[in-house]
């Protein structure tokens, strides 16, 4: 056990915010294929473990993905691409939902599939992903 797999390890992007909407409603939104094509991308995901499914990246392409853990209402987390996971944490406040989005598997020493190195990316995805829930967040509150 070297620790030379952890030396390049960035830390997770971690986005926290309470949705004022019941936990069911919002597990319908990020793990039913509808929903989250509604605020992330188009995909054809099915709530299985081990289920392998694509996430639509526009002009990246269709992005490979498996479902790793399933514990609805509370948790999802699949894999994306080669290198990451992205879980799905919710936890039920009487009517409202603390909803977690953990994306993970950064690297200082791996290059995405484009070529680009992981610590440039995530500068980038850590400030996209704050939009992108808030688009969560508007869908759920509708």
């Amino acid at each position: 056990m070297g620790n030379n797999n952890t030396q390049g390890a960035l830390p997770d992007i971690r986005q926290t915010l309470v949705l004022n909407a019941p936990i069911q409603k919002v597990w319908d939104a990020v793990a039913t294929s509808e929903g989250i094509a509604a605020w992330f991308m188009p995909n054809n995901f099915q709530p299985e473990i081990g289920y392998e499914f694509h996430l639509e990246a526009g002009p990246f392409g269709k992005s490979p993905c498996k479902v790793t853990v399933l514990d609805p209402p509370n948790r999802l987390t699949f894999e994306w691409g080669k290198d990451w996971s992205l879980t799905f944490e919710l936890v039920a406040l009487e009517s409202k939902t603390e909803f977690t989005l953990i994306h993970a598997g950064w690297d200082a020493d791996k290059v995405t599939e484009f070529g680009q190195p992981h610590d440039v990316v995530r500068d980038t995805m850590s400030g996209g992903w704050v939009g992108i829930v808030q688009k969560l967040s508007k869908y759920v509150e509708a």
